[in-house]
């Protein structure tokens, strides 16, 4: 293609250089020099930039303007020419004893002596006067070596498709250009004049300085987080490689081959696992939970909390600033809160049956995307840490990874020095939680094992799913279980597989796997053609939730090797969304190295010299678990748009999910409640009900129904229960019914350790309701400004009982009509009963000695695979 030569004007004010491509007036660009004021560069493209009048030199920033729907072409670059380089240069780092071995190799890198000795860049001298420290400069020299030079350099950088084909032209023009000023001075004469060298930005200022340090602090983090593939360098690799495979995947003919060549085997083959249907094997379910319950002591809980949740769209409304997920505001309390609810209602029902205190430590995985570490930690301090003490709790903060282009792996930036950064996957858990200690902190309160669930799900706990998991992996041995359930057909989620593989020993591998649905190609899970059947709906859905053996985990973890870092994807289907310096926001096509979380199992597979053909699965060091899906998985990860025709994974479906299960819950107890129809049904309209009851009720529905008899709940109701010693009696509710308690469980002590620790048992709320109606006008369902999921809702009228400390409620044979609120102070029953044609209300203090115990109690036993409970009164 024929090009217009570069032109260089000059007047008094600036120097002008253009360059304009004949095939597309979107590839025309100016780069203008100012003798005494900031450099400009501007774009006459749709993605055209301007400098800000207080900065000291050119914010010349690398962007990439492909369109959202790019689509992988084999591309110019060439992935295996660099890939080797590459790969040559990490063994020689590696092979490197000392820091100076380190430096000395990278320095005869060619890229490194480029960049680092040309007077074009300038970069080395502005270097100098920092004072970094030899790891500093060895971490840049990794950046340049890597191919990403964009990110220090004042050059220009375009990747937009029209312009690639001019790009080598505007670099080297741009560079003579910057080597002509070098030799001028600002008079525009010879000697005596001060060199331009420090007015066009050789020099940096404190803003600079500080991008700087940023991206040092994140250079650092990769190269020791990822020096199990190479650092810096074996990250560039990766990201190469799987560039190269999406590309191969598109064009080979052969896909079961080129699968087979990825996963280093001779056959694979992939078949939907069976296992413990937990719905239908009620008696063995029940047994599982026992067995979950009673290990209690020897289990942990994590808590991948890193990811950034970008779909939420959440902000803070305060200040603006953008929140991560566990801090939507959801039922009344955000996410996080409610893991520990749920949590804590399993340690009651501990407490319940063995009349012992058990607290789980609680080890969380944050990172620094929207300050979700000090937010996170902010939230655990104004609560008190959930009355379980600060040293029960473990942060570790993951680190975050540059995001790529598509096209090339090219870092992407927002200005010099500042790099797109995402977290890296939920998947880099393990080798970060060995790296930060977090095994040997488990291993200190004696656990042996871990439940594991995202803050999104939020009905991962209900009824006997997480009890009925950790106790099938702890009675059993099992280094790792899969909580599953049916797909949803056209979600974006992976799936639960069982892979059966014979190796290049011609040996026969086995074991429970998942394949992101960002693989599904690759597999040829959603080719029709391969598999007639459809198979996609045949696989089960994998929810990240889990149990896992800490010893096994530990062991993955601490690998040195890439089997750390499990089920590594580069995932280019959605866009990279960002705001340049200039405040433009850009959708990339591109992605970062992530690493999937659940993929640990491919470090478990079970080996055998024949092929197996029935009943694999019972043999395997993994297994899985089913439910109805709303007993497992329903997330608030997304927000829903007014345009959006489904309410899937957003918070306003998965809180239909938590009416329904509470509706399963209440109808076996003999209580009518309304239908709840298909999710299609409220996309402009509310729910039928709100009912939100406290998990410590149960948390297993054999305990909870129990505690509930008879009775009918109308259209439009809404009952909240916060309380767990709790009866139900034949009520009838029409209306708004809230029963809260600041003492659920039980009331806090300071400890030794001067810390708060909630008691369980001690000094809880009571209330007894026993042939009750309650009518009153409830909900304002045509308010404009409710917010369901949120519980945040405007009321006509409700009957509102709020309990202190171990204040006692009970009502019986009444009918309580309108508005009313019943405030009970701590050690005192407030008592309802009929008087005439109206209610009489006594108030009267609870016996001394029945402060702690109360004047009335649910006692729990075992007795063979059920838990019956009984009630006392004294």
């Amino acid at each position: 293609m024929a090009r217009s030569p570069p032109i260089l004007h000059h007047n008094n004010n600036y120097l002008l250089f253009s360059f304009a491509s004949k095939n597309s007036n979107h590839s025309h660009f100016h780069y203008s020099l100012r003798h005494t004021k900031p450099l400009l560069l501007s774009l006459s493209s749709s993605s055209s930039f301007s400098s800000s009048s207080s900065s000291s030199y050119s914010h010349i920033t690398r962007v990439t303007t492909a369109p959202l729907e790019y689509a992988l072409t084999p591309p110019d670059f060439d992935f295996h020419r660099e890939i080797s380089r590459l790969k040559a240069l990490r063994s020689r780092l590696s092979d490197s004893k000392s820091l100076e071995e380190k430096v000395m190799v990278i320095d005869r890198d060619k890229r490194v002596k480029s960049f680092f000795n040309s007077r074009r860049y300038g970069f080395s001298r502005a270097l100098a006067s920092l004072n970094l420290s030899e790891y500093e400069l060895f971490l840049l020299k990794c950046l340049v070596a890597a191919g990403q030079e964009h990110v220090l350099s004042f050059g220009c950088e375009f990747v937009d498709s029209e312009v690639e084909s001019v790009r080598s032209s505007v670099k080297s023009a741009l560079y003579a250009l910057v080597e002509m000023i070098e030799k001028l001075d600002v008079n525009g004469g010879g000697g005596g004049g001060q060199s331009l060298e420090t007015n066009i930005g050789f020099a940096l200022n404190d803003e600079d300085i500080s991008d700087l340090r940023k991206l040092l602090k994140i250079l650092g983090e990769v190269e020791r987080f990822y020096d199990c593939i190479g650092g810096i360098i074996g990250y560039q690799i990766t990201v190469l490689e799987l560039l190269t495979q999406a590309i191969s995947e598109r064009w080979t003919t052969n896909r079961s081959k080129h699968v087979n060549e990825i996963m280093e085997c001779q056959f694979l083959e992939i078949h939907a696992p069976s296992g413990l249907n937990l719905s239908q094997n009620t008696q063995y379910a029940l047994q599982a939970a026992l067995w979950g319950i009673e290990g209690l002591p020897n289990l942990g809980e994590i808590y991948p909390l890193g990811g950034s949740a970008d779909r939420l769209g959440l902000v803070d409304p305060d200040t603006g600033e953008c929140l991560p997920a566990a801090m939507l505001p959801y039922c009344g309390r955000t996410l996080l809160e409610g893991l520990i609810r749920d949590l804590q209602a399993r340690e009651f029902l501990y407490f319940k049956l063995y009349g012992k205190q058990c607290i789980t430590p609680v080890a969380i995985m944050t990172s620094s995307a929207k300050n979700n570490h000090e937010r996170i930690t902010s939230l655990c301090e104004r609560l008190g840490w959930f009355g379980r003490g600060r040293s029960s709790f473990q942060l570790f903060e993951q680190p975050l990874v540059p995001a790529v282009s598509a096209e090339d792996g090219q870092w992407l930036v927002t200005k010099p020095f500042a790099l797109v950064c995402k977290p890296g996957g939920h998947g880099v858990i393990w080798k970060l939680a060995y790296d930060k200690g977090v095994f040997k902190w488990f291993y200190g309160h004696g656990r042996k094992g871990a439940t594991i669930r995202q803050a999104s799900n939020v009905v991962a706990a209900t009824d006997v799913t997480l009890l009925a998991l950790a106790g099938i992996g702890l009675h059993h041995g099992k280094k790792l279980g899969f909580a599953s359930c049916k797909r949803n057909s056209g979600a974006t989620e992976g799936v639960n597989v069982l892979i059966e593989k014979k190796n290049i020993d011609g040996r026969w591998s086995y074991g429970l796997s998942c394949i992101e649905y960002t693989e599904f190609d690759k597999f040829g899970i959603a080719d029709e053609t391969l598999y007639p059947n459809g198979l996609q709906a045949e696989f089960p859905a994998n929810t990240n939730v889990l149990y896992v053996d800490l010893p096994s985990a530990e062991l993955v973890g601490s690998s040195n090797n890439g089997n750390s870092l499990p089920g590594m994807v580069l995932n280019v289907k959605k866009p990279i969304e960002f705001a340049d310096y200039f405040g433009k926001r850009h959708s990339v096509s591109g992605g970062r190295l992530e690493c999937t979380m659940q993929n640990i199992a491919d470090n478990f597979f079970n080996t055998c010299s024949s092929r197996c053909y029935k009943a694999v699965e019972d043999e395997l060091d993994t297994f899985i678990v089913f439910n109805e899906r709303r007993r497992v998985t329903s997330s608030a990860k997304k927000k829903r748009r007014h345009t959006d025709k489904s309410l899937h994974q957003t918070p306003d479906g998965s809180l239909l999910d938590i009416l329904r299960n509470a509706r399963d819950l209440l109808s076996q107890c003999n209580i009518k409640l309304p239908e709840i129809e298909d999710n299609s049904k409220y996309l402009d309209s509310a729910p039928p009900f709100l009912i939100l009851l406290h998990p410590a009720l149960g948390p297993l529905w054999e305990v909870a129904r129990q505690k509930f008899h008879e009775g009918s709940i109308s259209k439009g109701s809404e009952l909240q229960v916060e309380v767990s010693e709790f009866l139900w009696s034949n009520v009838q509710l029409d209306g708004s019914l809230i029963i809260e308690n600041d003492s659920v469980m039980g009331s806090t002590k300071i400890d030794d350790t001067g810390e708060h620790i909630l008691k369980y048992g001690h000094r809880c709320g009571r209330c007894r309701l026993q042939n009750v109606k309650v009518l009153n006008e409830g909900i304002d369902w045509n308010h404009g400004d409710n917010v369901y999921w949120k519980h945040d809702v405007q009321r006509l009228e409700a009957c509102k009982i709020i309990l202190h400390g171990n204040a006692e409620f009970e009502a019986s044979n009444v009918t309580l009509q309108g508005n009313h609120t019943f405030e009970v102070p701590s050690g005192y029953k407030l008592k309802i009963s009929p008087q005439n044609s109206g209610i009489a209300v006594e108030l009267v203090p609870i016996e001394q000695n029945m402060m702690d115990s109360g004047s009335w109690y649910w006692k729990y036993k075992i007795k063979g695979l059920h838990i019956e409970l009984e009630l006392v009164e004294f």
